[in-house]
């Protein structure tokens, strides 16, 4: 749908959602579905190369499709992992906005290190005065978007300050 929405139908749609963003996803999703899986799929294909977006947030899109295909990816089982590529800018933005989600907030005074790619956020912890949070790219983006599944996939003192702040 975000591929298909530039900025004024974007901000109509959340206009007429009341700003909820439930129910504007539920308007686009109707959008979208076609009669049968198989119309839906075209649809899905018919936009993969577009450049349309609501914003020039690209980052946040592909943290859309990133969180959302992990989402659906862990209930069937499907182990693939998107590249470092495309994770390391969705955990950049993450980090540095909240936009979706509170990700800035989550993430607010630790040092967060990636084990598997170029990503550190934070200033460096000194004397243990900021925690740390560290590991995959990937579980470092989908703590962040408040998926607490993923916390036991991190490590570090910071860990338990995340699994406070996504408990509430």
């Amino acid at each position: 749908a975000a591929a298909s929405t530039n900025r004024s139908a974007w901000l109509r749609s959340m206009l007429g959602a009341g700003f909820k963003p439930d129910v504007h996803n539920q308007r686009r999703l109707a959008e979208q579905l076609g009669k049968t899986p198989n119309e839906t799929l075209c649809r899905f294909e018919a936009v993969i190369s577009s450049k349309v977006a609501p914003t020039k947030d690209v980052a946040a899109y592909l943290g859309e499709v990133v969180v959302h295909a992990t989402d659906v990816r862990i209930p069937l089982g499907v182990a693939t992992v998107p590249s470092i590529e495309a994770l390391t800018p969705v955990v950049e933005f993450f980090a540095r906005r909240n936009f979706v989600v509170p990700s800035r907030t989550v993430a607010r005074g630790l040092t967060l290190r990636a084990t598997d790619g170029p990503f550190v956020a934070g200033e460096t912890p000194k004397a243990g005065t900021e925690p740390e949070v560290s590991g995959s790219t990937l579980a470092l983006v989908m703590a962040m978007a408040g998926r607490q599944y993923f916390l036991d996939q991190l490590a570090g003192d910071g860990v338990s300050i995340l699994r406070e702040r996504l408990s509430r």
